[in-house]
């Protein structure tokens, strides 16, 4: 089938964020022109697309990554910073909708994927501030015995690396008096995710891999005996093809837009606070995020500025006031933040399926994809582009696992999924200001 779209990235410049100002130096890379024949075409230079080719380029395959903006341009570049383990859907969702097999397998990958960053970063001397531990924060206490569940849950299948905080011990973490207590994951942990990307791009054309910047994908022929990717003036004809651009793939694959909705959600960095009041804020430097169904998620940069997330719009549209979206919530859990100074806000797309489960899967026999992390997907895409990675090496096992899983559409399809997502979230909004 063949298919046209267009460019999504407008100029291709990265957007004006506290991680674009503070990126390592890195190379601009060509645009794809004329005809190229590879082994494998990754569209996609995101986390996702950049793990599955550097796991691939790694065994030797030949591979190109076509990206329509610049390395991590999108959610990759934008994000958080925090490695969270797990899906968006809690194991014990897994296990009712889908049988004890398959949240016993997922139990015994959900923490792969923080281990894929640490080993990259490691192996390729990635310089992206890492630091460990994350925290889960609860404002209720309902909030408690939800992360409490929690940890029970994960020890009940071996995971045994969280640790509930009492409401004081919480306090010599988190320097504010909103919560309840919480729960520290000690195998999460945070860094600058755009020089974590960077690092791994680097890291894939240093094992032979070419990657072609500022090259939207117009259309892709996937029924074609070798997928063909077409761009403005380019087209690269491959044995296999993996669709990597999530959020940000468009209508480029029909079949495959309608399976997730963008979600904007936005950040904002502080001025440098210095170290005796970034301290005071966290003092074990960990990143933190609480449980409502619309939540708030901060951490330190390493130059000590706090950066504040939280915040949605269903469809993925950029709010018109970025900084008054967040304010209210950053002066609620630290209101000795009032008036601090806003140096950088942003706002950024990432893919949310309906089940809140990850999707992988495969178009006819040589195009591969995945997408749908739903919020998780700094440890998702780094997990699922190595399950990818296998896949295309002919083992298909955990591929399978995932595959397999049924996938439902959005209530009201394309037209009517913002308003239904819209009226879900003020109800689960509701149950977190009311402690149900």
């Amino acid at each position: 089938m063949k298919t046209t779209a267009q460019s999504y990235a407008g100029n291709g410049v990265h957007t004006d964020s506290y991680y674009a100002a503070s990126a390592n130096p890195t190379p601009k890379r060509p645009a794809l022109e004329g005809i190229q024949d590879v082994d494998i075409c990754i569209v996609g230079a995101g986390y996702s697309g950049l793990s599955a080719g550097l796991h691939l380029a790694e065994k030797g395959h030949k591979v190109a990554i076509v990206e329509g903006a610049r390395v991590g341009w999108g959610a990759s570049g934008r994000n958080g910073g925090q490695i969270v383990n797990g899906l968006n859907a809690s194991l014990q969702t897994i296990e009712r909708r889908y049988g004890r097999d398959t949240s016993v397998f997922v139990a015994g990958v959900v923490q792969e994927g923080g281990e894929i960053i640490r080993e990259r970063i490691k192996k390729y001397d990635i310089k992206c501030d890492l630091k460990e531990k994350n925290i889960f924060t609860g404002l209720t206490d309902a909030h408690m015995r939800e992360l409490e569940g929690r940890r029970k849950l994960w020890a009940g299948y071996g995971i045994t690396n969280q640790e509930m905080l009492s409401k004081s011990e919480l306090r010599d973490h988190v320097g504010s008096d909103i919560y309840s207590g919480g729960l520290i994951d000690h195998s999460g942990g945070h860094m600058h995710p755009l020089n974590l990307a960077q690092g791994e791009a680097e890291a894939f054309e240093e094992n032979g891999g070419v990657i072609y910047e500022m090259s939207p994908v117009t259309h892709v022929d996937t029924e074609a005996a070798k997928p063909e990717i077409y761009t403005a003036k380019g087209k690269i004809i491959a044995r296999t093809l993996i669709l990597c651009g999530n959020a940000y793939l468009g209508s480029v694959v029909p079949t495959l837009a309608w399976r997730v909705m963008p979600v904007s959600t936005q950040v904002m960095a502080t001025k440098p606070l210095g170290d005796e009041l970034a301290k005071s804020l966290i003092p074990g430097d960990a990143c933190v995020e609480d449980i409502r169904y619309i939540l708030d998620y901060y951490r330190l940069s390493s130059d000590k500025r706090l950066l504040f997330g939280g915040g949605t719009v269903y469809g993925g549209t950029d709010p018109a006031n970025i900084k008054a979206k967040l304010q209210k919530s950053l002066y609620k859990v630290f209101p000795q933040l009032k008036g601090v100074q806003i140096d950088y806000a942003w706002s950024g797309n990432f893919a949310l399926s309906f089940t809140r489960v990850p999707q992988l899967g495969r178009l006819g026999n040589n195009t591969y994809y995945a997408h749908g992390y739903s919020g998780h997907g700094i440890t998702g895409s780094h997990l699922f582009g190595r399950i990818l990675s296998e896949a295309v090496d002919n083992d298909l096992s955990r591929f399978d696992a995932f595959a397999n899983l049924p996938w439902y559409p959005f209530p009201g399809g394309r037209t009517f999924r913002v308003p239904y997502s819209i009226l879900g979230s003020w109800w689960y909004a509701l149950r977190d200001k009311t402690g149900v």
